[in-house]
């Protein structure tokens, strides 16, 4: 799969992370920003309409190639990475596919070019994991629709200009599209952070907001079945992509490390206790890699089954990246948890992925769903006597 042709976009992300974002990405984690500039240039160069579809100005992407442009973002920032998993991911795409007519004629041309940065507005103060048990509400208004209720842990809301929003009206979920001018909506920007400082995370606060009827995304009531798992879906494959990203880097700098470090008179390649360290980094990013080109193939066929695969996908990177950069720094020594150093940063990276799109915890509940459904040994094999199962799965 690897060999497929990829988009020229993605030699251009290439290139962008190793010239812009990487010499950077330590000055944007500190100044809890990344800035306009870099956001300005990351539109320029259509990394933003990556995957929007051609009609409406975007570059109509292939999911290899989209995985793979993310993929180079992420090893030079992961902040900026975290704009096209929100914005393009999370929202452009679940737009593309599930908005009316009248949304994607107004909103996936403006995305596409970056003169309006969209966030996913779904997580809570106190609720993250369980979705369907948000506060926030919506009450039918003459021509529209009342919001009232806070979010939080929102990535690039401290800046966005749409808003996907998730509320419920007698225990049912709608989703919203809210523009940042709508009178009652207002955000705070959340610093302290462990990871992710540079992607604009903010709380949201929704004060009797108003939007018209059109705002409306989807159908009534089908704001998490229809369109939060689909978001979820596009959502989680680029984590994956970002696992991968974190992984590779942290273990490019592990290498770069131990090519150039001498102790007890020999380079730290040279150890075999640093070579096995270096194994396992090199066979965990190229297993991670496989399991999102497996996905990425799946999508391009339309098959269902990719949404189990960007499920485990997502699990085993996010976790192959935590792995990887906490070796990354265990090879460093003390220098690993210098700032001076990027795999500090990106041991705190990693972090983060093992959380955002659905914990570790929940994706293992779910991929231990599947794996009742799917596997178990053929009746041929019980014992003999041992009567038919009558197990419902």
């Amino acid at each position: 799969m690897a060999s497929r042709s990829l988009h020229p976009l993605v030699a251009q992300a290439r290139a962008f992370a190793n010239q812009v974002l990487r010499p950077r990405a330590g000055e944007f984690d500190a100044a809890y920003a990344v800035p306009a500039d870099v956001i300005s240039a990351m539109a320029e160069q259509g990394f933003l309409a990556s995957m929007l579809p051609v009609e409406y100005g975007g570059a109509g992407l292939d999911a290899l190639s989209y995985g793979q442009l993310t993929a180079e973002i992420g090893k030079g920032c992961n902040s900026a990475r975290a704009l096209l998993t929100v914005h393009t991911s999370l929202v452009g795409e679940t737009l593309a596919r599930l908005g009316s007519p009248d949304q994607k004629l107004t909103w996936l041309p403006r995305l596409a070019r970056g003169e309006s940065i969209a966030c996913f507005a779904l997580t809570e103060p106190e609720t993250g994991s369980n979705a369907s048990a948000i506060k926030t509400t919506y009450q039918p208004v003459t021509d529209g629709y009342l919001l009232q209720g806070r979010k939080k842990w929102i990535t690039y809301g401290a800046i966005a200009d749409l808003f996907l929003v998730f509320a419920t009206c007698a225990g049912e979920m709608s989703a919203f599209l809210v523009e940042r001018g709508n009178p009652g909506l207002s955000t705070h920007r959340i610093t302290g952070l462990l990871a992710s400082r540079g992607a604009h995370l903010a709380e949201i606060e929704l004060d009797n907001v108003t939007v018209p009827a059109d705002a409306l995304v989807g159908r009534l009531g089908a704001g998490f079945s229809f369109v939060a798992n689909a978001a979820l879906f596009y959502g989680r494959y680029s984590i994956a992509w970002a696992g991968v990203a974190v992984a590779e880097a942290a273990l490019e700098e592990m290498v770069s490390y131990a090519r150039r470090r001498e102790q007890f008179g020999k380079k730290l390649r040279m150890h075999q206790l640093v070579q096995a360290l270096i194994a396992d980094a090199v066979a965990g990013v190229h297993s991670g890699r496989a399991l999102c080109e497996k996905v990425a193939a799946l999508r391009d066929a339309g098959d269902d089954e990719a949404i189990n695969e960007a499920n485990i996908a997502k699990y085993v990177t996010s976790r192959l990246a935590v792995k990887i950069s906490a070796d990354a720094v265990q090879v460093l020594g003390a220098n690993g948890i210098s700032e001076r150093y990027p795999v500090e940063r990106l041991y705190r990276e990693s972090k983060v992925l093992e959380i955002i799109e659905g914990s570790t915890q929940i994706q293992q509940m779910l991929i231990a769903e599947f794996g009742i459904r799917r596997y178990r040994a053929p009746a041929t094999l019980r014992p003999a006597g041992t009567p038919p199962s009558k197990e419902s799965i």
